[in-house]
């Protein structure tokens, strides 16, 4: 069976603010936030915006690096969670303030959930 690639995640501690900013800085990367906001795992092909699928893939990639989210792989699928509880330790009241303040002014309200393969 082959050994499949997990990508590395920044430890809680390693978790810094700058990356963590600038990661929220787009509006798709907030948008697949709020859509992460329950805290279940979703499969990369159940996410929806409105970019190519190697552009989504960044996102979720940038996301992974500055510690916001965690990626799995199982086999040939990724699922990804948000480490919601990771970052309030980090900074506690920063996610919920940027995730008020993304739905108050609409930010990220084009990328949802579909009905994809999950992953």
């Amino acid at each position: 069976m082959p050994v499949m690639h997990q990508a590395p995640h920044p430890d809680t501690a390693e978790i810094t603010l700058i990356p963590v900013m600038a990661a929220l800085s787009d509006p798709i990367r907030i948008g697949l936030v709020r859509t992460l906001s329950d805290c279940r795992e979703r499969g990369w092909g159940e996410l929806r915006a409105p970019v190519a699928k190697s552009t989504l893939s960044h996102h979720l990639r940038v996301l992974r690096d500055a510690g916001i989210t965690r990626t799995r792989q199982e086999g040939t699928r990724c699922y990804v969670t948000l480490r919601r509880d990771d970052l309030e330790r980090r900074f506690p009241g920063l996610l919920n303030a940027v995730l008020a303040a993304a739905d108050i002014d609409h930010v990220g309200r084009h990328v949802g959930l579909g009905t994809g393969n999950g992953g």
